[in-house]
């Protein structure tokens, strides 16, 4: 009878072995589980002010009346974006133009900027331009015509 007692409490044991090592595992699951939770806020958290930064190019009729094709950048955060600069190439150009520069876009703003005569060519409607800048927080950033935003990483950062 003695080695009934023994299986007895062998099998105690490894019932209590695998309960541990289940716990653990379940502990490592939620734990992790729980990271990538808080990875997913500080991600969002870091794009909150560029998601609300938007540019696109349509007409606009300026102080005198006059209608003319021009680049509008939207901010509609709370704080100022800076080093606001737009890609000035017009659609079929070639590589050699220059961005525009616009430099800082206040909170709940839309700058405009008069847009080269090379876009009239192929303007049809409102659309999207790429805009790069640099949020409160000193990251940098590009939305391109698409509306995808990406974080630049700077070269020497």
């Amino acid at each position: 009878m003695a080695g009934d007692g023994s299986w007895i409490s062998t099998a105690a044991d490894v019932f209590s072995s695998v309960g541990t090592v289940g716990a653990f595992a379940v502990g490592m699951v939620l734990l992790r589980k729980e990271h990538r939770r808080e990875e997913h806020a500080d991600d969002e958290r870091r794009r909150g002010q560029a998601v609300m930064v938007s540019a696109w190019l349509e007409p606009h009729r300026d102080g005198n009346g006059v209608q003319q094709l021009a680049f509008h950048v939207h901010n509609a955060s709370g704080m100022p974006i800076y080093e606001v600069s737009l890609s000035n190439q017009a659609p079929g150009a070639g590589d050699d133009s220059e961005a525009e520069f616009i430099g800082l876009v206040p909170p709940g703003q839309t700058v405009r900027r008069p847009a080269p005569r090379e876009w009239a060519r192929s303007y049809f409607s409102p659309e999207p331009v790429e805009v790069e800048f640099l949020d409160s927080g000193g990251v940098l950033w590009r939305r391109d015509e698409q509306g995808l935003l990406t974080e630049v990483q700077r070269s020497g950062a």
